[in-house]
């Protein structure tokens, strides 16, 4: 039986989990594949950045975070996957040699009112350095089996829909033209919509990526997974949420390289300080093609950071069937001009 089911998760209780050691080969191995930024994968470059030093990609920690709980907790319940994420916030670098604890708290709880045998867990999570200094934090629910009920197979679609409907909905009504290229802060136009890619799941991507992050059985065994609430093998969503980073950057790259074709001095983009209301509304199984877009939905100018602007942006993914399958609200630190 498992160690974990929904009446365990006490509102008020804490918990510690890990620690993890990250080390330079695994920062660079994530980010090369992820999240390639200047900052993320060249200590050379990374001195001329806006942190000024080689760091973790924030996808990374977020992913960090997940193998620790994981290990502590969701291998041992009856986890049946989460509906999305209400906010994170990366608070400081996670640097190479950093040893990073989580310390996880139990905020609220409560039964689903269409799905008897599963209740509702939110969480809050403080990832710590080895200074006690808060790294990250995150606040999310995450679906368990309650202790005792039948499994719940093959409804995991509905199920994540019916639970991130429950989300606040942010997202922009409109799209418009493409935006001009090598765009800075005073560039961009609040309502624009990028596409920047499209991806496909294939069955070893997922299961390589979950191995690592996210090994639950629907993430890494394609049999155990046709017993599970998603029917059939789906990747994890931080992978979706990672891919959709590489396809960022990835578009930033094309942007960059047309704009020093032309002679031009590319603008810059610097960290993220988080994001909000992030919903995996449909999972990704293998095979699916999603679609990535990015929109525009608000900017300022940065008091801290001279020659700098704050843009917030909306994110989706789209399947090869036109249906939603993740979305967020994000923000980026974006060059002005000088």
């Amino acid at each position: 039986m498992p160690r974990y089911a929904f009446e365990d998760f006490t509102p008020g209780s804490t918990q510690m989990l890990g620690p993890y050691t990250v080390t330079k080969e695994a920062l660079l191995a994530f980010a090369q594949e992820y999240d390639a930024q200047p900052f993320h994968v060249d200590e050379v470059a990374a001195k001329d950045s806006f942190i000024g030093t080689l760091i973790a990609s924030g996808w990374h920690t977020c992913s960090l975070n997940m193998r620790l709980l994981a290990d502590d907790v969701i291998l041992h319940s009856t986890s049946m996957g989460s509906p999305g994420i209400e906010e994170v916030k990366w608070l400081k670098p996670v640097r190479p040699g950093d040893t990073l604890r989580s310390r996880m708290t139990i905020l609220e709880s409560r039964p689903s009112k269409s799905r008897p045998s599963i209740g509702l867990v939110r969480f809050q999570f403080e990832m710590l350095n080895q200074a006690d200094e808060v790294v990250f934090t995150q606040k999310n629910w995450i679906m368990f089996g309650r202790r005792d009920a039948e499994p719940v197979k093959g409804t995991g679609p509905n199920v994540l829909a019916a639970a991130a409907s429950a989300m606040p909905d942010r997202t922009p009504e409109r799209e418009l033209p493409h935006i001009s290229s090598n765009p800075y802060f005073e560039d961009l136009v609040i309502g624009e919509t990028e596409v920047l890619g499209s991806y496909r799941f294939e069955a070893d991507d997922i299961i390589t990526f979950a191995r690592q992050f996210d090994p639950q059985r629907f993430h890494v065994d394609a049999e155990a997974a046709k017993d599970s609430l998603f029917g059939a093998l789906c990747a994890s969503g931080w992978h979706t949420a990672s891919v959709w980073m590489k396809q960022m950057v990835g578009y930033r790259n094309r942007i960059r390289e047309t704009a020093l074709a032309r002679g031009a001095r590319p603008a810059r983009l610097g960290p993220s300080p988080g994001f909000t209301n992030l919903k995996w509304l449909k999972p990704v199984y293998a095979g699916d093609t999603i679609t990535y877009r990015t929109t525009v939905t608000a900017k300022r100018v940065s008091n801290s950071r001279p020659g700098w602007g704050l843009v917030f942006h909306h994110n989706s993914g789209i399947n090869q069937h036109g249906e939603e399958v993740f979305c967020f609200e994000g923000m980026v630190f974006w060059e002005r001009r000088r």
